[in-house]
């Protein structure tokens, strides 16, 4: 049986993961505006960096757009040029943080077509936060002046489906994986058995981390002038897709 995120005191949890005064604020629903079906941001015809979007709803269009190219096999690959790359010596000016798990099938800048000085990723085994996490998330959002935060769970995810395990009894975990159980537990719906319930886990996982990053008081004023949205998704191994959890 799996453990139900219930009374499990997930505000609690996360207020224990922020990282002083220095972490990353607050979500905004981006309602009509993240949709899909946008065309991608063209490439400059000098093979340099491209126009980036700057705001929230602009980064989801191009990332949904991106994710498209991909899971239909017309991937771009842009911004690899050596144009770029020169250009790219003198700063960075990314249009997203990706959080992502260290999984091996879901990088970041491939699932979303994505190049050089895209993407700001930022990747834990469960999308996992901890100090270092979001100090990296927030130096996105407070340094570089990004305007979307993507956590981005994916489909079978073996750090979600271990804290399933070891939370039903089915075998320990080794030291420091403990961690990872400890964190992912609070989306576990005790319910649910099997595949499902790890199936459900890695959604409510995504939602439990997004409230973690919203939590966190510094970026307010940028959320209620819609200058940030920090946004939930899941990629789904099987067809590729990204698609948006709300």
């Amino acid at each position: 049986m799996c453990v139900s995120a219930k009374g499990e005191g997930g505000g609690a949890v996360m207020g224990r993961r922020r990282l002083g005064r220095v972490a990353l604020t607050g979500a905004v629903a981006l309602g009509a505006g993240l949709v899909s079906g946008c065309d991608a941001v063209p490439a400059r015809s000098d093979g340099g960096v491209r126009k980036r979007p700057a705001t929230p709803e602009g980064a989801w269009a191009e990332l949904v757009a991106g994710n498209a190219r991909w899971r239909t096999l017309h991937e771009r690959h842009p911004d690899e040029s050596p144009a770029v790359r020169r250009e790219l010596v003198a700063g960075q000016h990314p249009f997203a943080v990706v959080l992502g798990c260290v999984d091996s099938r879901v990088p970041p800048e491939l699932v979303f077509d994505q190049g050089l000085g895209d993407l700001l990723t930022v990747r834990s085994a469960g999308e996992v936060l901890d100090e270092a996490v979001v100090g990296s998330i927030a130096y996105g959002v407070l340094e570089l002046g990004i305007a979307l935060v993507v956590v981005l769970g994916h489909q079978a995810c073996g750090a979600v489906a271990a804290a399933v395990h070891a939370d039903s009894g089915h075998g320990g975990l080794p030291g420091p994986l403990r961690y990872l159980a400890r964190q992912i537990r609070p989306a576990i719906d005790r319910t649910l058995t099997g595949d499902a319930c790890v199936d459900a886990a890695v959604t409510a996982n995504v939602r439990l981390v997004v409230s973690g990053l919203t939590a966190e008081p510094e970026m307010a004023w940028r959320i209620a002038a819609g200058k940030l949205a920090v946004v939930g998704a899941r990629y789904e191994l099987g067809d590729q897709r990204v698609h948006r959890v709300d």
